[in-house]
């Protein structure tokens, strides 16, 4: 359960967007999005290779 303070003269957008956020973070959506459709070992793993080489590529990149 996601509990949100709100201050006083906080607005009803301020705590929306702060309830937002933590959902977000909560990552059920994503997780929902993952779940709808089956995905091989073989295609997670080979995914979870690019991903690894495009950050390793950004990181390089950053510090030259």
């Amino acid at each position: 359960m996601l509990l949100v303070n709100v201050k006083e003269n906080e607005s009803l957008d301020r705590a929306l967007k702060k309830f937002k956020k933590k959902f977000e973070r909560t990552g059920v959506v994503k997780e929902l999005r993952e779940r709808q459709a089956f995905t091989k070992p073989s295609v997670k793993k080979r995914m979870g290779m690019i991903k690894a080489r495009y950050r390793q590529f950004k990181q390089q990149e950053e510090m030259a």
